[in-house]
């Protein structure tokens, strides 16, 4: 079930946002991380022998873990109105930092501050409810994000010819493909006018022709003076959109800077296989 935008913003308080307007930040920074680390225990499976399963043993005795590091020290910051990419292999950190930014995960140690209002893009509409229908689902978050139901009113229409789900619109979104859940959530975050957005593979959804008008509204947002953090698997995207990125592997910085640079140095880390 996605997680409701009102737990996000909890989160967020906890990881000292600055909401309503743009701060000033540290040094006119948009968001500033400081050597946050983020670590899971994962249960290990134990094998019973035979005896055991006969005796009824399962579950007795001593659980053991192993620990993962998911996030290891990691810093960086990213200038207001900036769009900043984060590239990397598969199960390097990416999504998880997302979600820490976001207030969904709390890191283990280091700091957070985001300083704008926030229009977190993380899964499959976060924020949403799947018994309500595509409308219902709209005006929630769009209250949750601050906006009257006026303003969700001027905006509703432009929203769903965004998403090309005027046909849809009194539709649960538990019966939405994932196609249709991303329209609809871009669409909608999109109008909630943020100073930063958080974007996780939002390209890598839907059809061509959709994932064009996405990449170009993204591209106006840029040029709006809007800051943009952008994880993308594409490094197309992140050398068109981007003008620093970082990339990260087994949870840590591997190169930050200049996008050509980093997007040579994951080219040479993939060609060497690390």
């Amino acid at each position: 079930m996605p997680l409701p935008l009102a737990e996000i913003n909890k989160g967020l308080d906890k990881l000292n946002l600055v909401k309503g307007g743009i701060g000033r930040g540290t040094n006119g920074n948009a968001i500033v991380v400081e050597g946050i680390s983020k670590n899971f225990r994962i249960p290990k499976e134990k094998k019973l022998t035979v005896f055991e399963h006969l005796a009824g043993l399962v579950g007795r005795g001593t659980s053991s873990y192993d620990e993962f590091m998911a996030l290891q020290n990691v810093s960086f910051a990213v200038k207001h109105g900036e769009t900043f990419g984060v590239i990397g292999p598969n199960g390097c950190g990416k999504s998880t930092l997302l979600k820490v930014l976001a207030g969904v995960l709390y890191p283990d140690s280091g700091r957070v501050e985001i300083n704008g209002k926030i229009a977190p893009f993380l899964e499959l509409g976060v924020g949403f409810q799947p018994e309500l229908s595509a409308r219902d689902n709209v005006y929630l978050y769009g209250a949750i994000m601050g906006l009257t139901h006026k303003e969700v009113d001027q905006r509703y229409d432009e929203i769903m010819e965004f998403s090309e789900l005027q046909r849809f619109e009194n539709m649960k979104l538990r019966n939405f493909s994932s196609g249709m859940y991303v329209r609809l959530a871009f669409a909608t975050a999109i109008q909630t006018n943020p100073d930063v957005m958080l974007v996780d593979e939002v390209l890598s959804v839907g059809d061509e022709s959709f994932q064009k008008k996405c990449s170009d509204k993204i591209d106006e947002i840029r040029k709006a003076g809007k800051t943009i953090l952008l994880v993308s698997h594409s490094l197309a995207t992140v050398r068109s959109l981007c003008s620093r990125c970082m990339l990260m592997n087994r949870g840590q910085v591997v190169a930050l800077g200049e996008t050509g640079g980093v997007l040579a140095e994951y080219e040479r880390m993939r060609g060497a296989g690390t």
